[in-house]
């Protein structure tokens, strides 16, 4: 049904437009489409439903990377709405190995009854926030469009330039320093940030990029 309907609305409403500037519009099934994207260099727009979005992108972010990498934007046709989140699975994983409770204890969500502390060894943890911070980037960079805000605007640009800037003059998580390494055999230590060591030089930075350009 989806399928039939973006070709009518294609078809009657943006075919002409997208021959004129040598673009194009077709679809593909979930399956063909992640492998596509897995070859491809970019240049596409990927629009699915909710369910294939969620598979696709978090297949393609484990491809390029991590999922700490991937933030899917969500636009609602009235062109006001927007929800922004970071893909799935990660974060969770990480908190549960770095918290350290006793075996009677509630946890600190509320949600379950620990019945065993091995679970739980306080483990350090080097955890990717970029998608997390990028959901937000994104909200806030649409709400300051919305409302002509163009402070938050430039906040929400300096963040997401920050994030990019720092992992470009070596600063990471572990999940890119294997990529960049090739493999966990080949990372040190000294290869990586742990969770708060790289947010903590994230804030530095910003910091830095906020009193330079007086935002």
């Amino acid at each position: 049904m989806f399928k039939d309907i973006f070709q009518e609305i294609y078809d009657s409403q943006y075919k002409a437009d997208y021959e004129a500037k040598g673009i194009w519009y077709e679809h593909r099934l979930i399956d063909d489409m992640v492998a596509q994207a897995m070859k491809s260099e970019g240049g596409f727009v990927w629009a699915c439903k909710n369910y294939d979005g969620d598979v696709q992108s978090d297949s393609v972010a484990q491809g390029y990377g991590s999922l700490g990498m991937m933030t899917s934007v969500l636009i609602c046709p009235d062109g006001k709405t927007v929800e922004a989140e970071a893909a799935h699975g990660t974060v969770t994983r990480h908190y549960r190995q770095h918290q350290k409770v006793s075996s009677e204890s509630r946890d600190l969500n509320r949600f379950m009854i620990i019945s065993n502390a091995n679970h739980f060894q306080g483990k350090e943890t080097s955890t990717n926030p970029i998608a997390s911070i990028f959901a937000w980037t994104r909200g806030l960079s649409h709400r300051a469009k919305l409302d002509s805000n163009e402070r938050l605007g430039k906040f929400s640009q300096a963040l997401e330039d920050v994030c990019i800037e720092t992992i470009e003059a070596g600063f990471m998580t572990k999940d890119l320093a294997i990529c960049v390494k090739g493999s966990m055999a080949n990372v040190q230590r000294s290869d990586y940030l742990n969770t708060f060591e790289f947010l903590d030089k994230l804030s530095e930075n910003l910091s830095k990029k906020m009193a330079s350009a007086k935002i």
